[in-house]
């Protein structure tokens, strides 16, 4: 019963395989009797050819911020929001401590008021009250001034004050004779020592007394100078006064007062800017996306305190090679996917198109920068995209493959077989763009044509699938 079964399997395939090479005997046979027919066809079709350029990246927001004090030395009072938060521009996000900076910013005003009236003094008329007292001033310090210059005559030529000057000096005189005589004669051996020390005494208590009386006389001569000077003094100083204020202010015054003021104006914007600078705010609406400060601790070094980036506007940098940046443009329009959103598709423009290269293991490519347009779509920065980038769109164009397209070797026209009734003819063809395996007719073809891919010809060669 087996032996039966394997026979017919036998009987069956034999028969399979004379019917398969029967077969393909008449489709040569066929073939060979019509060629035209046997040749794989294209019909020229008018359609819409669109020049792209693709490359891949992730989503990044467009806007971007990272917010850190101007002075991380202070400690951290107060943190305002947390990680994820929406905030609107001017939201106060963290603030430090701020009394010292307070203190600060009251002083300066202080010290800006306080020159601001030093200039408005100098700036103001003379009083008329002022004018007469300063008059006054003048008139006194005149008449103290000739009553001193009297005095210094007086004493100058003070007759008690000159008797007893002479009389001292004519005293002290007649004893240094006296001491004089008395010391020869006690060296001739005439008198005893004793007439000689009487004398002496005599002498030394004359010099003590002139001594005394010219010291009097110079004070008294010196005190009356010296009361004269002050006198002087006095008397110039109440003339400056007068004339100053009759002359006005001194522009070199007015001007270092002014300077003064400005310079206090300063010290106060900079006080002001550090007490605003302590507490850091939203420079745009957006979303919370790092927060690196604690209450009560200084901000960390080398970390933003608050970083935001805005939601409503999202970009993509692609590295595109040195062969298709040559086609891109600023303002080209784009579409990407995103793999994480699939079934959505968005929108975007070319914004920058980066004017040195990076090379990658000897790749060349340019960073090419895409705006996405304006969505609500749950996009999150680091996405992953795909990025098409429209170069050119052609519609309502003549289109052929280009496995259909030869190329004469001898003249480089380009050509094609197109089917006639009586089998086929050569057509030369002018094209245009060719892209992802097409090509654009511009003249030699018409829509509907049927275009055959004859494959042992010598005289051209095919475009192939470019």
């Amino acid at each position: 019963m087996k032996r039966g079964k394997s026979s017919l399997w036998i009987v069956l395939a034999v028969v399979a395989v004379i019917l398969v090479l029967g077969g393909l005997f008449l489709w040569r046979r066929a073939a060979a009797s019509n060629p035209v027919a046997a040749t794989p066809t294209a019909t020229v079709e008018r359609g819409t050819l669109r020049v792209t350029v693709s490359a891949s990246g992730a989503i990044e927001p467009a806007t971007q911020v990272d917010l850190t004090f101007a002075q991380p030395s202070g400690r951290v009072a107060e943190v305002l929001v947390n990680l994820g938060d929406p905030v609107r521009a001017g939201q106060p996000l963290a603030r430090l401590e701020t009394t010292d900076l307070e203190r600060a910013v009251t002083q300066a005003e202080i010290n800006l008021r306080s020159a601001q009236v030093r200039l408005e003094r100098l700036q103001q008329p003379a009083d008329e009250a002022d004018i007469r007292q300063a008059q006054d001033g003048v008139a006194q310090a005149a008449a103290a001034l000739q009553a001193a210059r009297l005095n210094l005559n007086t004493v100058l030529s003070s007759t008690l004050l000159n008797e007893t000057l002479d009389d001292a000096e004519s005293a002290f005189n007649d004893a240094r004779n006296v001491l004089q005589a008395r010391t020869e004669e006690y060296e001739r051996g005439e008198t005893a020592y004793w007439f000689v020390d009487q004398a002496q005494q005599r002498y030394d208590d004359a010099l003590r007394n002139l001594t005394r009386i010219r010291q009097q006389a110079d004070l008294q001569r010196q005190n009356a100078q010296n009361e004269v000077d002050r006198a002087q003094q006095t008397y110039q100083e109440a003339r400056d006064r007068l004339e100053a204020l009759l002359a006005g202010a001194d522009p070199l015054d007015l001007e270092a007062a002014q300077l003064d003021v400005e310079a206090a104006q300063l010290n106060l914007d900079r006080a002001r800017r550090d007490l605003e600078q302590a507490t850091l705010t939203a420079p745009f609406d957006g979303i919370v996306a790092a927060v690196n400060v604690t209450v009560g601790e200084t901000p960390p070094a080398g970390l933003p305190a608050v970083s935001l980036v805005d939601p409503s506007h999202y970009r993509i940098t692609v590295n595109v090679d040195e062969i298709d940046v040559a086609r891109l443009s600023v303002g080209l329009p784009a579409e990407v996917t995103v793999d994480a959103l699939p079934d959505l598709t968005f929108t975007g423009v070319v914004e920058r198109i980066g004017p040195t290269a990076n090379r990658d293991q000897g790749a060349v490519s340019y960073p090419v920068v895409i705006a996405l347009d304006p969505t609500t779509a749950p996009l999150r920065g680091g996405m992953s995209s795909t990025v098409v980038i429209m170069v050119e769109e052609l519609t309502d164009q003549l289109l052929i493959p280009n496995w259909v397209v030869r190329v004469d070797q001898t003249t480089g026209q380009t050509f094609v077989y197109r089917r006639t009734a009586e089998g086929m003819e050569r057509v030369d063809v002018r094209l245009g763009v060719r892209y992802e395996g097409y090509s654009q007719v511009l003249s030699g073809l018409q829509e509907g044509d049927v275009l055959l891919l004859v494959r042992d010809q010598t005289n051209g060669f095919g475009f192939g699938q470019q």
